[in-house]
């Protein structure tokens, strides 16, 4: 049985593990949100298994971009609605509690070493993997349009790890977004394409509605840009893997420090009265670098 056969029956069972109104998305796009989740939260030492896994999104994104058509494509719509609609949203963000329990009992700033090595671990692996998948071309003009389909797979699958990073570390940090759902997502996609901590001054419905406006421009053009640092990668099988690897590993590391001492600014133990907020130990940096 092909995929696309696999996905019709699995849209024409009752529940087929779908959420509610998904009968409303595509076939494509969901899937595309499921593959991607898979690969953000699962704990895969298998490369093999990472590899099929990717080609599978990679596949599902074709579709999906063939479906959506050259213009949406062209401005990056396509790829931003696709990450906030069907990614973000089914990106689980552990709370600090769950955290603690999951890292045997590690709290503060060693807490938050962990989240950020599993990160970096992550991204670096979905790189190499990436390197080494065989290119899907999309059919049509520059940069999103021209990309292999598997680059444009490792973007997502990147964007969504530092999400969910991102949000596990304003757990750590006692500084969780604030609002529903719909509130915090948002929160933690601005965070991100901003590279900044979430504002604790800054309200739940203005951070709704500013993903609506001027931070969905700067979701785009974050995606893009990590799109375009992905394209650099592409080259023969094991240079390709390693450029893959070591700049996702670079990427994270460096959006994950910029986002701690953002947040090591606003959530200084006992302010904003939180009882949750841990005692975090001085870092000594080295001379000459953020460390």
């Amino acid at each position: 049985m092909n995929e696309d056969t696999e996905g019709r029956d699995r849209a024409e069972e009752p529940d087929g593990g779908r959420r509610p109104g998904a009968e409303l998305v595509p076939v494509e796009r969901a899937e595309v949100g499921e593959l991607v989740v898979r690969l953000t939260t699962e704990d895969r030492s298998d490369e093999e298994g990472r590899a099929r896994l990717l080609g599978r999104l990679s596949a599902a994104l074709a579709r999906s971009a063939r479906a959506a058509g050259a213009r949406s494509l062209a401005g990056g719509r396509w790829l931003t609605d696709l990450f906030t609609e069907e990614i973000a949203p089914r990106i689980p963000i552990r709370d600090r509690e769950t955290l603690v329990r999951h890292h045997r009992g590690l709290q503060g700033e060693d807490l938050a070493d962990a989240l950020e090595r599993v990160a970096t671990n992550t991204t670096t692996a979905v790189g190499a993997a990436g390197g080494a998948l065989a290119a899907v071309q999309f059919t049509a003009p520059p940069l999103l349009l021209t990309a292999p389909a598997q680059i444009v797979a490792e973007t997502l699958v990147v964007a969504a790890v530092e999400v969910k990073l991102i949000g596990e570390l304003h757990e750590v940090y006692g500084s969780p977004a604030r609002g529903g759902a719909l509130q915090r997502t948002s929160g933690y996609l601005v965070s991100w394409a901003r590279r900044r901590g979430i504002d604790p001054t800054q309200s739940a419905e203005s951070l709704t509605v500013a993903l609506g406006t001027a931070a969905r421009t700067a979701l785009r053009n974050r995606l893009m840009k990590l799109l375009g640092r992905h394209l650099t990668t592409l080259g023969p099988y094991l240079t390709g893997a390693v450029a893959g690897g070591t700049l996702n590993r670079s990427g994270t590391r460096a959006l994950a420090r910029a986002v701690r001492e953002d947040l090591r600014s606003t959530a200084a133990p006992g302010s904003g009265g939180s009882a949750n907020v841990l005692p975090l130990r001085r870092r000594i940096r080295p001379l000459g670098g953020r460390g």
